[in-house]
């Protein structure tokens, strides 16, 4: 099935404004704030503080590569993907804001922040499962780019607006409105900052989202999940350049989860970045990925989903070189502008390139199956960048893991055949798997 004409526009702007909302619990809690004061209060030293942190990455990507595929499978046979997207959305704005109790000198703190944190990012994770779903619904094949991109520039910018907030009112020496410097409190609060931030911005997807009808009988919440998914599966055989597209970025997403996870310790543990200097490098990083992200939309539309992805590969695969070499904060500063503008184009791309691939009546499985492989091996990219640092005792040499991982994602993405993807996608499903969906 192809979508020929758009949804409303505001059914386009409440999508788009998801990612708006999403980005605080991202830019706050996973990779710039959060993440670099647990290392430096929590943690009993910051090579300690980045192995524990990479362990719960790890874990958080294990258990979205478990869930994912069957509750996307379900979402679409039952009909309750913005019940799933609602449910998510809420479990992670609780979790994050209960980060912001949780005091360093408690005998348990560490566990209790990083059990915090799993929940809370794996239904962050989950929710991108059933949010991206709707992309193939909504504008026709050859503007779902320049959507993503626009929606994904977007999220950037709420990611900067929400840093700029942290910065201006809670990372100072004597924050705005009387709030406590105790125990690091202004530096924990931008947990709750970050989840009503995701709360109050994901109403208008919750308002104008198209609804989903049931594609099918009622599904057993205990068997029929798995169920569908084993149907999702077998249905993958029919559609090999998806198969291609998620193999290839079940790899290179391992390199892009590891920057986002550990970028702010980098800065704060190699080069000896303040948490207020942490969020400014945020800041720009943030300017740099919306713009990027933004222009790349259309190219991507012009070039197609394939190629932007691999133009994003070789550069994030250089400028992660040159962060790994970076000699000074100055040099740090390009390598991480750099890469900026490239990581945003590089996931907007694959997400456009998969919704191109898909058969609409069963987007969310195959956004499940996307999920899966952005989250089934991620637990190595962080795992490693934390073995190594802990072995070596240098985080230069953790962070020169990523490298890997996105040149064997490229090699992979050269197998795939856009055109031939594109048209399968537009195919109703073969008769030999709607007969096994029977079964």
């Amino acid at each position: 099935m192809q979508v020929t004409h758009a949804q409303p526009r505001r059914t386009l702007a409440a999508w788009a404004m998801f990612d708006w909302a999403n980005s605080a619990f991202a830019t706050l809690v996973v990779t710039f704030v959060y993440s670099t004061y647990f290392t430096t209060a929590i943690a009993a030293d910051e090579v300690t503080g980045t192995a524990q942190w990479s362990r719960a990455i790890g874990l958080s990507g294990i258990l979205v590569a478990v869930l994912a595929p069957p509750l996307g499978a379900l979402a679409d046979r039952s009909g309750w993907r913005l019940t799933c997207l609602g449910v998510c959305t809420l479990v992670c704005c609780v979790a994050s804001a209960g980060l912001t109790g949780v005091h360093p000198d408690w005998v348990w703190a560490g566990l209790i922040a990083l059990s915090l944190f799993v929940v809370a990012n794996v239904a962050f994770e989950l929710s991108t499962v059933f949010y991206n779903a709707f992309l193939p619904e909504l504008v026709p094949v050859e503007r779902v780019g320049r959507l993503s991109g626009w929606a994904w520039g977007l999220g950037y910018a709420g990611g900067l607006l929400s840093l700029v907030l942290a910065l201006a009112v809670l990372a100072r020496e004597q924050p705005l409105f009387g709030i406590s410097t105790e125990a690091g409190f202004n530096y924990r609060a931008v947990c709750l900052l970050a989840a009503g931030w995701f709360a109050l911005f994901s109403l208008p997807l919750f308002a104008f989202a198209p609804r989903q009808p049931s594609g099918g009988r009622p599904a057993s919440p205990r068997t029929g999940a798995y169920r569908e998914m084993i149907r999702t599966f077998r249905r993958l055989r029919h559609y090999p350049d998806i198969t291609r597209l998620l193999a290839a970025r079940l790899l290179y997403n391992d390199g892009l989860v590891t920057i986002f996870a550990f970028g702010g310790i980098y800065a704060a543990g190699t080069f000896g970045m303040s948490l207020p200097e942490v969020i400014q490098f945020g800041i720009a990083l943030n300017v740099a990925a919306g713009i990027g992200a933004g222009i790349f939309g259309v190219v991507d539309d012009r070039l197609g989903g394939k190629r932007t992805i691999l133009v994003t590969l070789v550069a994030l695969t250089v400028f992660s070189l040159l962060s790994v070499w970076a000699p000074s904060v100055g040099w740090l500063w390009l390598a991480g502008l750099s890469l900026g503008l490239f990581v945003g184009p590089n996931q907007s791309a694959s997400r456009t390139l998969m919704s191109r691939f898909v058969p609409e009546q069963h987007s969310a499985a195959f956004f499940g199956l996307f999920a899966f492989s952005g989250k089934i091996t991620t637990f190595a990219g962080p795992l490693l960048l934390g073995i190594v640092t802990e072995a070596t005792g240098s985080q230069r040499l953790g962070v020169a893991t990523t490298v890997g991982f996105f040149v064997l994602g490229g090699l992979l993405l050269l197998t795939v055949d856009e055109r031939r993807g594109i048209r399968m996608g537009q195919q109703t499903d073969p008769p030999s798997d709607t007969s096994s969906d029977r079964t």
